[in-house]
């Protein structure tokens, strides 16, 4: 059974308890590393759309704050350490089969570590903003991709 609320969302309900199941987005951060007009991708390890690239990001864990999610998840998936350098943009993504997710999407430089493939990616890149893979995984992430080559045509 299923039931719409006053806002027009349709939502699952028990039938014999009343149970409301709120399918509520779960948040994910991640790091937009550019340099020399290079971003650095990742290759996914893991389903969903494993074999595509994306952006170093993953879901928050509990007493994380984004930017530590962020920062994380960059070192985990790449080796490279970063310090954010400002919020890039907040994301709605709704092709991940799993969940529904809110990306948050940091700006950062390098400031170490060593650049190799880890954790849930099998290898990364450093693509140029206007020769990116046709295969990227996430729409968010080729939305979040096609806004910073905006923002830098525009500056």
């Amino acid at each position: 059974m299923s039931t719409a609320d006053d806002h027009g969302m349709v939502r699952p309900v028990c039938p014999s308890c009343g149970y409301v199941w709120y399918r509520n987005p779960v948040p994910a951060a991640g790091v937009l590393l550019v340099a020399d007009g290079r971003v650095l991708l990742v290759k996914r390890r893991w389903e969903p759309r494993a074999g595509d690239w994306c952006l170093p990001a993953g879901f928050m864990e509990a007493g994380e704050r984004p930017e530590q999610t962020a920062v994380r998840e960059l070192q985990e998936e790449t080796g490279v350490i970063a310090r954010l350098t400002g919020l890039f943009g907040v994301y709605a993504g709704f092709d991940d089969p799993r969940v529904r997710a809110v990306l948050i999407l940091y700006t950062g430089i390098a400031t170490g570590g060593e650049a190799r493939a880890g954790d849930d990616a099998v290898e990364l890149a450093w693509f140029p903003l206007d020769a990116l893979p046709a295969e990227l995984a996430f729409a968010s992430h080729r939305q979040a991709l096609a806004e910073f080559r905006e923002r830098l045509a525009r500056a």
